[in-house]
């Protein structure tokens, strides 16, 4: 495969993209349940059992994808006791505390576009605190 030119059209725009911090955010949050765990550490501290409750649907190997990439990122804290058995709980950085109303917000405009279009949807990032 031949190399890319650094001053190429694509090359630009994708250092664009790299570069924007709201692409940067974006890319942060996403994933197909970060939102959903995001919104359930809102309300209070989670371990890892809890979790699996209240999605019962996720393998274990998605779940534990999903919170190590939250913590890399610093919207989790995943802290450790040593008891026996072993526990562990999760909770919002003080970093993620700071989403929360910016999520809110993305809610409600959410709603209002749905509402304007005539379809119906569930609340489902109710994030509040």
């Amino acid at each position: 495969m031949g190399e890319r030119k650094l001053n190429s059209t694509y090359t630009r725009n994708e250092q664009c993209i790299i570069n924007c911090d709201l692409t940067y955010v974006i890319h942060i949050i996403s994933g197909r349940w970060k939102l959903f765990i995001l919104d359930l550490l809102s309300r209070k501290k989670y371990r890892f059992k809890e979790f699996k409750r209240k999605f019962s649907f996720l393998t274990d190997r998605v779940l534990t994808s999903q919170l190590r990439a939250l913590e890399k990122d610093g919207l989790v804290k995943r802290t450790v006791y040593a008891e026996v058995p072993v526990r562990v709980e999760y909770e919002l950085t003080d970093l993620a505390i700071e989403l929360i109303p910016i999520f809110e917000q993305l809610s409600k405009w959410g709603k209002k576009q749905r509402e304007l279009k005539g379809e119906s949807g569930l609340s489902c990032a109710r994030l509040s605190r």
